[in-house]
Parts: C-alpha cells; structure tokens; sequence
C-alpha cells in the first residue's frame, strides 16, 4: 500500500475531520512507531507503520462499507442547504470517513442504502452493462393482477423512447408487492405503476444484488458491512 499523509491517514480511519486530526498532531497526541510526530503532512505506510493517537493503535482500511436502512424525508445526498442528507443522520464515526451513497433513493422511500468510499465498486454497482436487480417492497392504491405481472415481465413504457428492462413483479396481497427491477430511472417504479394507473403508497429497497437489508435494522441505523456481506456486494456484479 502506497505512502500517504499523516492527517489523511487520521482523517481517513474515522479519528475526526482533517481539521481536527490536524489539532491531535499540533498537540503532540500522535506517535508513529513510538515517535511522536508533529507533522500533517509526514508520510506513513499504513501497512507497515504503527500509528497511535493516545496510545491507541489505529488500525487502517482503505474502504469501508456501511449499510443504512434510509428513512422517508431524507435525501440521497452528501450535503444540501434545505433539507436533511443521509449524511446529517449519520453518526459521527461514519461522518469523518469521506463517504458518498452508491445510487439513490427518493425522498420519501426507505430501506437499505450502501455508503462508500470505494469508488470502483460503486461504478460498477451501477453501470448499466452490469444489470445489477434492485428488489423493492410496495403498497399499491388498487389491487394487482396477473396482468400487470405479465407487463412488467414484458417492460413498461415510461415514456416514446424509453422502455424498462423486464421486472420481476410478485403479489403478496392484491396491494403489497415485492417488485425486481434492474435500472435506476429517476421515479422509475412510481411510474411503472402510474402506467397501468395505480399508485404507490409506500416504496421501501430490501435488496442490492445479493445484499439483503438487514431486517434488524430501524430506520435511521447504520452499520458496517461484514466481511460475508462485502463479497455477496461484490458477487453481484461478476
């Protein structure tokens, strides 16, 4: 692993923003393999160096991966001047590891939401040659039939010149569906349903490729990925 600045390092594991490592070095609070070192910028190996702040040891990952059950009335977005982010609703560890959302959710659905700092993965998760399924629970105003499966199955068109890949549409109850789709257009399922007038009452993602939501997770909690879950991420785009 290539060399990079003390401050990064810190800022990178979680400890605090690059201003506020940058006040733990000032002071004297960091030592590198038993040195204290009072340089931001002084280059470590995060393989090879023994970085401690307090004389705890911290140890480094390049990327992490976090799993938010995303709340309705929270944006899809690392910061915005009027309305709550996913970021806001963060705890402070996850909030210093310079994240961004992998796609998006619309305001008002909830459900699972992968935040990243790893950026080859998450264009991979949605590059549209990788037909990666995104798997939804909804409640429909009307009652489903065998006819609309039948549609979706075919693809619904959204518009003169676009028509949704084929989704998967299975009826738990005449109003409560599990719908499998595999883009992202902006509104696509709400729009799909408005095709053969019905509307959506409730939208929540339970699914990204292999990764299930944990069901464990309220709205508003985040946490890590385990080592099994990242592969099963990463599965889904082999």
């Amino acid at each position: 692993m290539k060399r990079m600045r003390l401050d990064r390092l810190l800022s990178n594991s979680g400890i605090g923003s690059r201003k506020e490592v940058k006040i733990l070095i000032k002071r004297g609070e960091v030592q590198v393999n038993g040195t204290t070192i009072k340089k931001f910028n002084y280059p470590v190996s995060p393989s090879s160096d023994i970085v401690e702040v307090r004389g705890q040891r911290i140890d480094y990952k390049e990327f992490y991966y976090i799993m938010l059950n995303k709340p309705a009335g929270v944006i899809t977005s690392t910061h915005d001047r009027f309305h709550k982010t996913v970021m806001d609703i963060l705890d402070d560890n996850f909030k210093a590891l310079d994240l961004f959302p992998v796609g998006r959710l619309d305001k008002d659905t909830e459900g699972l939401l992968i935040l990243t700092n790893d950026g080859n993965l998450t264009h991979k998760l949605l590059s549209p040659k990788k037909f990666v399924s995104k798997k939804y629970f909804a409640i429909i105003d009307g009652s489903v039939t065998k006819d609309d499966v039948e549609l979706f199955k075919k693809g619904v068109p959204l518009s003169e010149d676009f028509t949704t890949l084929p989704a998967q549409l299975d009826i738990v109850k005449p109003n409560e569906v599990y719908i499998t789709i595999y883009e992202g257009k902006f509104h696509q399922i709400k729009r799909m349903f408005e095709y053969i007038n019905k509307q959506v009452l409730y939208l929540k993602r339970v699914q990204m490729g292999n990764l299930k939501l944990d069901d464990d997770l309220s709205p508003g909690d985040a946490r890590e990925l385990t080592q099994y879950e990242i592969e099963l991420l990463r599965s889904s785009i082999q």
